[in-house]
């Protein structure tokens, strides 16, 4: 272990693990009904978790015991009614952690070492690369998307308690902590309706005012301190992207006069901001010839904010060029008094324009299909369209005149045309960067991106005016092979290319990692994914485009989250780099960039990894011939080992029943349903958020490793593992694969579903998935030489450890409940109980999901 990894280890140790023991005895404070007796009480029964699982008890042996030696209740009822009360206990003690955590992450991790920025201006410096440095920033940018994608199910109101909380911790406020545990004690978890697309982008905004706007500020202020002379000309280096609002894939609650009002709120929260910062510069630049400049600007801003028909009275380079105008005068005539704090403004100006962040709309390619049938068949387009092959369907496309009346009666229709309407109104009132980019998910071919073209042109755009982005997203596995083949097919349509043309020659496509590990476990999702994109670039190269890949990730390594920025800095020149775009998801928002100081060091570790990766890289290839091969060998007999769990007669059962899969469409987390469509549960409509955040909470984390011991063995027997532990010892790519791999495990907990291994129907899959389990495991520390899994992080390996000690009761109770109610469907017994074992299950998957950080 290294002397810092050592150094902060004891850190965390004292600043989360002790004061954890610490304040939690303050929770015996909080007013619960017999708080006293259910924090004892709690304990004991995860004492009684601990030694059960070590003798090999099911959780409902272990819960037995524990109402039999610790309790005199007898009654089902009054034993229910103790673990609910231990579930909101379990739940706050979460909060807690996550408060400690976030409060000591300025002091457990190093702000100025590997991976920030000053640890960038020192390698400029000591490698003498100032002009690569400065080309490399005049068209480079990070862009964070964030989504509504439901995996966070803290409401809005006890995110605000945990960001007291925190602050309080890092003061030792003893008082105020105390008030805000029992604040948290008073405050509910549970939403007792779904929240609408609209509430989701509400608390979405709630981190773009707070962290994003802050953090966003700091960094290009830093950057522009540290490279003045790299940063002069060069655009912003970090944009934010938005979801929620505007992502109509399979959520019916997402309308176009959704995404207006979305757009509208982003709008007067940038404003909002930006009236903030000038009504604190007015406090200091009380200077001549300044003062009422700055109330001109203060009152449009605040008309803007208050006084609808004002709404675009302002427009960003007017605050631009306001606040550069006062700069001038400060500089030149005040002695340049305070002209950081302008700076800092004209910085996030910059930055956030009036959109705050870019609204993108996504929609499932089928729809556009079915639009496009139906306007032929009622002769609103030419007839022949039905029967046209896809070459002619895009020649006809290409010609599309404008519809004479949007005023369609079929509601799919309409609502997509009006989705079109509404991208016009935000470019008009928020900027063309606030919503220019139209993604299709489940795309598969060239002619699902021309249908989406085509839209514009109906909607009566003129061709010379279309500023969108047509985004594709490649998912499944066997798209993933076909993109650069659709992409060739576009290139080489002559209206497609004119468009290009017309938007820079710039083509971004979007990859999705959860439908791809989904579709074909771990190892092969992301190799599809590192394949797709060598040839996507291959391809675009030819045809004179830069291909921006935007990667749909999500939080666990199951989804492509993990140690995300060592992928990028893992790339060599193979792959194209000149921007990095990917989804923030749900818990990852709050965990990774919950506060300023947390958003800053993770932002800044991606810009420094995709600039590294630029100036500092000495491969010029991510992976010679021999490791692509070697890899490509692995990921197939990985693929093969999940094709054949996948295709288990019962492996979708086993999901359903044996774990909270289905009551995750009660949790009333996100607006979106759990599946695309209605109808029986099926492997290709189930959303892969659920998916793996199913297995997650069973502890088993199929997605995340399954089929990765198995190649490795294979390569093992026939006397190749030298291979293997070169490319591990050789390839960060590889590496890093393995390192979120143990990740994934190392929040496994095979115990907890050990008395499945003997069930008549789902035993054999039980096994099947263990075994694998252990042979990844072996695998794994043979090739890092650890002990145990995750020892190469020992800090962030031992907040995994206390996170998954706090929440064993709760695993402990959804298990217990989810066997009972698989008892009454295998008894076909029909009784009140049993919505109340459901209700059990689904109340567990609060604290469950929130201790994992990053578990969907």
């Amino acid at each position: 272990m290294s002397q810092h990894s050592s150094s902060s280890l004891s850190l965390f140790k004292n600043l989360v693990g002790i004061k954890f023991q610490l304040y939690n005895s303050l929770f015996t404070s909080l007013p619960f009904h017999r708080i006293e007796k259910t924090g004892i009480m709690l304990s004991l029964l995860q004492a009684n978790c601990e030694d059960g699982y070590k003798k090999r008890m099911s959780p409902g042996e272990i819960l037995q015991d524990f109402f039999q030696r610790h309790t005199a209740y007898e009654k089902e009822q009054d034993q229910l009614d103790l673990l609910f009360r231990f579930v909101q206990y379990v739940e706050r003690q979460v909060v807690l952690f996550d408060a400690l955590e976030d409060a000591a992450f300025t002091e457990v991790n190093d702000m100025s070492g590997a991976g920030t920025l000053k640890h960038l201006e020192s390698e400029v410096v000591q490698k003498n690369v100032d002009e690569e440095l400065s080309r490399k920033l005049s068209d480079f940018a990070i862009r964070l998307v964030l989504t509504a994608h439901p995996t966070q199910f803290y409401p809005g109101s006890v995110l605000g308690i945990i960001n007291d909380l925190s602050r309080a911790i890092k003061e030792n406020n003893v008082n105020q902590i105390n008030t805000y545990l029992q604040q948290l004690g008073k405050t509910p978890f549970f939403k007792k309706q779904k929240p609408t697309p609209y509430d989701e982008a509400v608390s979405m905004i709630w981190y773009l005012e707070n962290v994003f706007y802050n953090a966003c500020g700091r960094i290009i202020s830093l950057l522009k301190t540290q490279f003045p002379e790299a940063t002069e000309e060069a655009r912003p280096v970090i944009r934010m992207g938005f979801w929620p609002g505007g992502d109509r894939d399979g959520n019916p609650f997402v309308t176009a006069q959704t995404t207006r009002k979305v757009a509208d709120a982003l709008r007067g929260a940038a404003i909002k901001c930006y009236y903030l910062d000038v009504r604190r510069l007015k406090r200091r630049l009380t200077f001549e010839g300044v003062e009422n400049i700055l109330q001109e600007l203060e009152t449009k801003l605040y008309r803007n904010i208050f006084i609808p028909e004002y709404q675009v009275d302002i427009s960003a380079d007017e605050i631009l060029d306001t606040l550069k105008r006062i700069r001038e005068i400060v500089i030149y005539q005040h002695n340049a008094l305070f002209v950081n704090m302008l700076n800092g403004l004209i910085n996030r100006v910059e930055v956030f324009g009036l959109y705050f962040a870019s609204l993108d709309i996504r929609q499932e390619s089928s729809v556009h299909g079915k639009l496009y049938e139906y306007l032929a068949e009622k002769g609103l387009i030419s007839s022949t369209y039905l029967k046209a092959g896809d070459a002619e369907k895009r020649k006809i496309l290409g010609n599309l005149e404008p519809l004479k009346s949007l005023d369609i009666e079929d509601m799919m229709v309409h609502e997509t045309m009006a989705s079109v309407q509404a991208i016009e109104y935000i470019q008009r009132t928020n900027g063309e960067q606030g919503c220019n980019r139209y993604i299709i998910s489940q795309c598969n071919s060239a002619l699902n991106v021309m249908e989406v073209l085509g839209l514009f042109y109906l909607a009566g755009w003129k061709r010379d005016t279309v500023k969108i982005d047509v985004v594709p997203l490649f998912e499944t596995i066997d798209d993933l092979q076909q993109a650069a083949g659709v992409m060739k097919e576009l290139y080489d349509d002559e209206v497609y290319m004119t468009h290009l043309r017309r938007r820079g020659s710039v083509q971004t496509i979007m990859l999705g990692f959860s439908d791809g590990t989904k579709d074909g476990g771990y190892l092969m999702a992301n190799w599809s994914i590192y394949k797709a994109k060598v040839e996507l670039t291959e391809i675009s190269r030819q045809y004179g485009i830069d291909v921006v890949f935007f990667d749909g990730r999500g939080g666990p390594p199951a989804r492509g989250g993990g140690k995300t920025h060592k992928f990028y800095s893992s790339l060599g020149h193979k792959i194209a780099n000149r921007e990095i775009q990917l989804t923030i998801q749900g818990q990852t928002v709050s965990s990774n960039f919950g506060t300023v100081d947390a958003a800053q060091f993770n932002i800044e570790q991606l810009l420094h990894a995709g600039i590294s990766n630029d100036l500092f890289s000495e491969k010029n290839v991510t992976l010679s011939a021999n490791e692509e091969a070697l890899i490509s060998e692995l990921a197939e007999a990985s693929f093969g080992a999940y094709i054949g769990l996948k295709n288990h007669p019962y492996f979708l059962e086993y999901l359903s029943h044996v774990s909270p899969l289905r009551f995750y469409a009660e949790t009333n987390i996100g607006s979106r349903p759990a599946k695309r469509g209605g109808g029986r549960l099926s492997l290709k409509d189930l959303r892969a958020i659920p998916f793996v955040g199913a297995w997650s909470q069973l502890k088993q984390n199929v997605t995340g490793y399954f089929g990765v011991g198995t190649a490795m063995k294979k390569l093992d027997a026939e006397g190749r593992w030298s291979e293997v532990q070169d490319l591990y010892d050789q390839s960060p790519f590889f590496r890093t694969l393995c390192d979120n791999c143990e990740m994934a495990m190392k929040k496994c907990f095979f115990p907890l579903t050990a008395y499945i291994a003997d069930h008549p129907v789902y035993g054999e899959i039980w096994r099947q998935i263990h075994d694998e389990y252990e042979l990844t495991k072996m695998y794994l520390t043979k090739l890092n030489g650890k002990a145990e899994l995750m020892a190469s992080y020992p800090v962030e390996q031992l907040s995994v450890q206390m996170r998954e000690r706090i929440v064993l009761p709760l695993l402990t109770i959804q298990q217990y409940a989810i066997s009972k109610v698989r008892e009454m469907d295998e008894q076909l017994v029909q009784t009140p109980m049993r919505s109340v074992y459901e209700k059990l299950a689904m109340r567990c998957s609060f604290g469950i999901i929130n201790a994992g950080r990053n578990s969907a």
